[in-house]
């Protein structure tokens, strides 16, 4: 019996689906510059997020250097982060931060629609 040892093993993560079933408006952007100190460059972005049931908005994906908060406004849509699935409805809604590493998916039987505001880089 070896007494080496073992190499560490990084978590496998579960494969998440591909993106499907999401449609994506653009309401509104604020370009930042000028508005707060050190905000050049940046977009203040207001969107309506709509996903089919079954939908699913891949991949995994982080929010380093994009902040946001999502409100749910019809539907349930879970989110999965850290090995949890957690469901959320209308009237409530989750922070994006940069600890935040997440995908989502409507398990329901009717379409979700959430609003979405996050600061990004501006185009």
């Amino acid at each position: 019996m070896s007494t080496e040892p073992l190499e560490p093993v990084e978590p496998v993560q579960p494969a998440v689906p591909q993106t499907r079933g999401i449609e994506v408006q653009l309401l509104a952007t604020v370009d930042l510059a000028g508005e707060i100190e050190g905000l050049d460059g940046r977009q203040l972005r207001l969107r309506l997020v709509t996903m089919e049931p079954g939908a699913v908005y891949g991949p995994l994906h982080d929010h380093v250097d994009r902040p946001g908060i999502v409100y749910i406004l019809q539907g349930t849509i879970t989110d999965h982060r850290d090995g949890t699935a957690t469901e959320y409805g209308p009237g409530v809604g989750w922070p994006e931060d940069r600890h935040t590493l997440h995908w989502l998916e409507n398990r329901g039987t009717v379409p979700a629609v959430e609003v979405s505001i996050d600061i990004v880089r501006g185009a």
